[in-house]
């Protein structure tokens, strides 16, 4: 399908509902139920067609993340530099194999996102009265945390990008799942208790989309 000015690719799945996403090429990826014909998928597309341009424009204007020796990659508000070795963060340094450097490089913003995520959200729990039952990382793209029913909160490795207030933010925002699974006035009633500058917070996430089109 080539009809929007970019490639749809159409993934078939055992699932209930139909989504879109941006994949790192700029190629449109419309997940749908099987059966579902290419009328619908169509329809569904065209639907949403603005959010795709949106979602392709920020995906233009991405800089490029280098990570060959010299450069500087910020993580957590801490840069670092890239240097060839094992694949290890050290101190202000973060070594990375001379081969296969992208998935080594997500490797290891997985365990750095999930020990400092673990550090942040364990802190705002216990000082302000609040729980969860396990932490995880994913590869997510488009959000950057979730908190299920079962109180299991997830963030994307990509939150390693953001600067540390964010993270907090976020952090904050998934513990108040916790407590409150939905966006209603309580929900945002216990997040300004946490963060009363929440919203500018969230404003400022919102200008971060595009690092999540970074790896």
């Amino acid at each position: 399908m080539q009809e929007f000015g970019m490639k749809i690719v159409v993934l078939r799945a055992k699932r209930k509902t139909m989504c879109l996403s941006v994949d790192k090429d700029g190629n449109a990826l419309v997940r749908v139920p099987y059966g579902v014909g290419e009328e619908e998928i169509f329809s569904f597309v065209k639907k949403h067609e603005r959010w795709l341009e949106r979602r392709l424009a920020e995906r233009k204007a991405v800089p490029e993340l280098n990570y060959r020796d010299g450069d500087v990659i910020t993580l957590f508000g801490m840069q670092y530099l890239v240097s060839s070795g094992r694949a290890c963060i050290g101190e202000g340094v973060i070594f990375l194999p001379k081969d296969n450097r992208e998935k080594a490089l997500v490797r290891l913003l997985k365990k750095l996102t999930l020990t400092e995520m673990s550090r942040i959200t364990e802190k705002i729990a216990a000082d302000f009265g609040l729980s969860y039952a396990k932490l995880r990382v994913s590869a997510a793209r488009g959000r950057w945390g979730s908190c299920n029913k079962y109180m299991v909160i997830a963030y994307s490795f990509r939150i390693a990008f953001l600067p540390f207030a964010l993270c907090e933010y976020v952090a904050v925002h998934e513990l108040c799942h916790t407590r409150y699974f939905n966006h209603g006035a309580l929900f945002w009633r216990e997040v300004e208790r946490i963060l009363p500058d929440w919203r500018t917070r969230r404003k400022q996430l919102r200008a971060c989309g595009r690092v999540m089109n970074y790896l």
